[in-house]
């Protein structure tokens, strides 16, 4: 028993080498980063308030067909309607020519007046206003001839034949159209959406503890998903409502481009904030207690922090001494008094 002893196998102590830095403390701002979806700051869904045909025009009612302020979008078959107009119009000024004998006799001071509106009267333009009554009496007269009546029946009758063409309310194009020329258009259906084409919004959702942070015409910065092309917007209007799912507050950022597409999904970076005596390290490197390594007379050593603002990849957090020697690169199995030996940079 003696004789059978086995030789002691000393295992060599090995120290790991590990990537530090050192500590510097800095003012960091805090980024809030989203993406979001482009939506034309101006757009208009077309109805039809009227029931015709719809009409065939030099511009095919297409989706992106573009039009200038004042264009004419659509045009219904209005000439059934238009008749009855003209036929209101002239029963109106039959009316009028009537009663014009009547007030030379009984208002010959304003007869002339009402000489001039007949004698200028066109079937074939708008109605013009009535003459402004100059007393009580003519007022009454008038209105017992039913002329009042008349002529507001024949303006109702005009505005609702101007609603057969719809302009463009500002420069833009069509971005959806659901009918084609010969389609019979009926009252209440809706006709396509038109947009301006380089005025935009996008809705970004920030936590209701950074609300305090975000002014109108704050500056924020926006980019292609690929990150090819940046832009710049601002802080138009904040939604002071939370919503109560997310708890998350809606900002809307305007944005003004000639290559931007309404629906195309863009990045979006703003600063709220800046966090004083702080550090940006991996977010890697946090621990699920708060705590980070560092070095000291060559072993790992645990640290807590405070982490201030979770980014997409790192995190920026405070309670860090100045000079204190970080472990900059996670390091597989790392426990607090290991041995390391720091790679020189």
């Amino acid at each position: 028993v003696s004789s059978n002893k086995r030789p002691q196998i000393t295992v060599p102590k090995t120290v790991k080498s590990v990537f530090a830095r050192e500590v510097n403390l800095q003012t960091l701002p805090v980024k809030l980063t989203s993406n979001g979806r482009l939506v034309a700051k101006r757009r208009v869904e077309l109805f039809s308030e009227v029931q015709g045909v719809l009409l065939l025009k030099d511009r095919a009612f297409r989706a992106g067909q573009t039009y200038r302020k004042n264009d004419t979008i659509i045009a219904i078959d209005a000439t059934e309607f238009r008749a009855s107009v003209q036929s209101a119009k002239s029963n109106f000024l039959n009316t009028l020519s009537t009663t014009l004998a009547d007030i030379a006799l009984d208002f010959p001071e304003v007869y002339e007046k009402w000489k001039t509106y007949v004698s200028s009267f066109d079937l074939n333009a708008p109605t013009p206003q009535l003459p402004d009554f100059d007393s009580e009496k003519e007022r009454f007269f008038i209105s017992g001839r039913g002329i009042v009546n008349a002529y507001y029946n024949v303006v109702n009758l005009e505005t609702r034949l101007s609603k057969f063409v719809i302009r463009a309310p500002f420069d833009g194009a069509l971005s959806a159209a659901t009918v084609t020329e010969g389609t019979l258009v009926r009252s209440g259906q809706n006709l396509g959406t038109f947009i301006e084409g380089r005025q935009f919004e996008i809705e970004i959702p920030i936590a209701a503890s950074y609300a305090s942070f975000v002014a109108l015409g704050k500056s924020v910065e926006l980019s292609t998903l690929d990150q090819s092309q940046h832009f710049e917007g601002k802080v138009v209007r904040v939604n002071p409502a939370i919503d109560q799912e997310t708890q998350m507050i809606s900002v809307f950022v305007a944005i003004s481009s000639d290559v931007l597409k309404e629906g195309q999904y863009l990045r979006t970076v703003m600063e709220v904030q800046s966090v004083e005596q702080a550090i940006e390290v991996e977010r890697s490197l946090l621990l699920d207690s708060n705590e980070l390594f560092v070095i000291r007379d060559g072993v790992l050593d645990l640290v807590s922090v405070n982490p201030v603002h979770f980014n997409e990849n790192t995190v920026i957090v405070q309670g860090v001494s100045e000079g204190e020697v970080l472990l900059n690169k996670p390091l597989p199995g790392a426990q607090k008094n290991m041995p390391v030996q720091v790679i020189a940079p």
